[in-house]
């Protein structure tokens, strides 16, 4: 696939007929999509539809039923969550659990030594250049506990880059943020793509027409909708299943 302006290139990540099922309940119904690297594919869709559990398998967290996960080129069904992470799969998530304890320099170092693996010295210049990146370094002996909400999610977004991602899962990242700090959120987050692939699940739909490339609709656990961000929020069916409206009324 080629997305406007973008050289075509190999997907980072090809999700492939993946289903799922607690009894009666399904949450992933035949899923599947692709992402390049340096492209956000946005995700939405109401309470239950699916999306979390997405994630749960892209992480490794629960495993699929049927269908098949592959990053990079390889099969990683049978690969543990946290070897995964080590692959470059990162989820950043809606409430950031920073260590609280430790200053924000020292949560970014634990990232960089342990989730990359970094040398001593490697991990220190790698916390620096992440929390520069990130708008942080001012921050960085302040206790993470004492961060207000938005340098939390930011926080939140440096450990996962420390971690050496190449694939970030962003779980909600924006909820609870004012206006101005959503903006402030989605600047950083436009940025990060030159770098890394993002798959974003957000109920903001300005903040993803911002950053998208393309955005999934997940309804019941299936995808009803795929395209440029314009045109699926546009869509009535989109208007009808996501936001409570009546097509006709769309």
């Amino acid at each position: 696939m080629v997305v406007a302006g973008k050289e075509a290139m190999a997907a980072l990540l090809e999700v492939d007929r993946l289903r799922k099922r607690y009894g009666a309940v399904v949450v992933a119904d035949d899923i599947t999509l692709s992402l390049e690297p340096r492209c956000c594919l946005g995700l939405i869709g109401p309470n239950g539809a699916g999306k979390s559990s997405l994630f749960n398998m892209i992480t490794g967290i629960i495993a699929p039923d049927h269908g098949s996960i592959r990053f990079e080129g390889r099969d990683i069904g049978r690969v543990a969550p946290h070897l995964r992470a080590r692959l470059g799969i990162v989820r950043a998530f809606q409430i950031p659990r920073p260590f609280t304890q430790l200053s924000v320099y020292e949560n970014v170092l634990t990232a960089a030594s342990y989730g990359a693996g970094l040398s001593t010295a490697a991990a220190q210049r790698r916390a620096v250049e992440v929390l520069d990146m990130t708008g942080l370094l001012h921050r960085a002996e302040i206790p993470a506990g004492q961060l207000r909400l938005l340098d939390r999610k930011r926080l939140e977004l440096a450990k996962a880059i420390a971690s050496n991602a190449k694939l970030l899962l962003l779980d909600e990242i924006a909820s609870g943020l004012t206006e101005h700090e959503v903006a402030a959120l989605v600047e950083l987050i436009v940025g990060l793509k030159h770098g890394h692939a993002i798959i974003w699940i957000e109920h903001i739909p300005h903040a993803l027409r911002a950053v998208a490339d393309r955005i999934i609709v997940l309804h019941f656990g299936r995808k009803l909708l795929e395209g440029p961000p314009e045109d699926v929020m546009a869509s009535p069916v989109m208007r009808e299943i996501y936001m409570g409206l009546a097509a006709d009324a769309a």
